[in-house]
């Protein structure tokens, strides 16, 4: 082993500092990321990016996608026998509503989404960010929302919407979310702008590895608020990158200035939703 000369030290001082490296850094490897702060790995209470319509905190890695339909058949479960029900096909005679989404990661924790609905052709331009995720030092998941919808293709009745997830697992069996969210201009035309807060809460209960059963309410705590609030329930199993749902639900809401105008009192629609992850 060749030993330096003391009048060596400085001139290889002056090199780690005209690098931007310090002596300490070179030696030392860089930490490992946390697997808690990796956006890539299976989170087995988290399947999908939504409940059913309400958002939970999953994030999406870097350059990452995902692909989301929800359609909802017009069929009022709750108004028919179920002979006509059977007759209708339990409403695939009677029209339905549909919502296309796609999310990507643009930057660490970083989502920008874009969706756009059948009714009123609403588009819904949203961005989410994963601020952090439950850990053994941290006893929840957090997410800010940020969007912005329109009807006719994003033309008229521009709404904005603030809101947030908040997540926590229960052992291996469960997790449970809070989403309050505040939407602008939720009676669109009317002479006075009307706003509502309202404060979705849900839960995913794993029955087997890749079977969930999974319910969600968003009831409305201040402003403009018909009807009754939204809620909806689902039987959920995961295949891969994909997840599937069979749902039932009081609304076709899908938007957050949808969710916020709430469900249809004495209605239950019958409907699917559909995810596929790409990374």
């Amino acid at each position: 082993m060749t030993r330096l000369s003391p009048a060596a030290a400085p001139a290889i001082l002056l090199g780690f500092l005209l690098l931007g490296v310090s002596p300490a850094h070179a030696q030392t490897p860089a930490a490992p990321a946390s697997a808690d702060d990796d956006d890539t790995r299976l989170r087995p209470l988290e399947p999908d990016f939504t409940l059913i319509n309400l958002p939970t905190t999953l994030p999406l890695p870097v350059h990452g996608g995902n692909f989301h339909l929800t359609h909802r058949f017009n069929e009022n479960l709750r108004r028919d026998d179920f002979a006509t029900q059977a007759s209708n096909l339990f409403g695939l005679d009677q029209g339905a509503t549909i919502q296309l989404e796609y999310r990507f990661g643009v930057l660490k924790h970083l989502e920008a989404i874009v969706s756009r609905t059948n009714v009123d052709r609403d588009i819904q331009f949203s961005a989410k960010y994963d601020a952090f995720h439950q850990s053994a030092s941290t006893p929840i998941g957090f997410s800010a929302i940020v969007g912005v919808e329109g009807g006719n293709n994003f033309r008229t009745r521009r709404a904005p919407a603030l809101g947030a997830a908040v997540s926590r697992t229960l052992a291996n069996v469960a997790a449970v979310y809070a989403t309050p969210i505040w939407a602008h201009d939720t009676l669109p035309g009317a002479a006075v702008t009307q706003n509502t807060f309202y404060v979705g809460i849900g839960t995913r209960v794993r029955v087997v590895p890749t079977v969930f059963v999974v319910a969600e309410m968003s009831p409305r705590v201040s402003g403009y608020a018909p009807g009754d609030a939204e809620f909806a329930f689902a039987f959920e199993k995961r295949v891969g990158a994909h997840v599937f749902s069979l749902t039932f639900a009081n609304s076709s809401a899908t938007t957050y200035g949808q969710l916020a105008r709430g469900g249809n009192p004495g209605a239950l629609y019958f409907g699917f939703n559909l995810a596929r992850k790409f990374f």
